[in-house]
């Protein structure tokens, strides 16, 4: 039976969760979001809006959640590096996720769909979709080895929670 506390737990009940319409349906509303909200361009929003919904839908991470961490880690950028290894739109580190996410994580697709595994995961050992992105940032190792990791980690959290926030006002 599907309950309220389901829809919270796994969609987060947006209005892009896997019951409010088809990808195509989802993947616009998504994708005017993205050019509020965000200021992403419109062939930019319109092309990896259905990417971040399917990811969505088949690891079970709120779709939000998923634009919101690429926004805090990109700002959709797809060629984006970080001086630690970590490439595209969600900052992917391949040598620390090449064997959960094979493929080219240079790719959209694949650095999303990546992104929705870790978040998934994450949430998992968490418990909570705060704290997945947290381990997001730091790791969960690094969420638990100290007061300072674990306060950065908490600031990432809620600098990303902002950004869902105003993409879902803008939905």
């Amino acid at each position: 039976m599907f309950s309220l506390s389901t829809c919270i737990l796994f969609t987060g009940c947006t209005a892009l969760g896997p019951h409010s319409g088809t990808l195509a349906q989802r993947s616009s509303k998504l994708s005017n979001g993205l050019q509020k909200a965000y200021a992403v361009s419109p062939s930019t929003a319109n092309r990896l809006s259905p990417m971040i919904i399917q990811s969505a839908d088949r690891y079970e991470v709120p779709p939000l959640l998923i634009a919101a961490t690429i926004r805090q880690e990109s700002n959709y950028n797809s060629y984006a590096r970080s001086s630690g290894g970590a490439i595209g739109l969600a900052q992917i580190i391949p040598s620390y996720w090449q064997q959960s996410c094979p493929g080219n994580l240079s790719d959209e697709y694949t650095n999303i769909q990546c992104s929705a595994y870790i978040l998934g995961h994450y949430n998992q050992i968490a418990g909570s979709w705060f704290k997945a992105s947290a381990y997001y940032n730091v790791g969960p190792t690094g969420y638990k080895s100290s007061f300072w990791t674990r306060h950065k980690a908490k600031k990432y959290a809620r600098s990303v929670k902002r950004f869902e926030k105003s993409l879902k006002k803008e939905l």
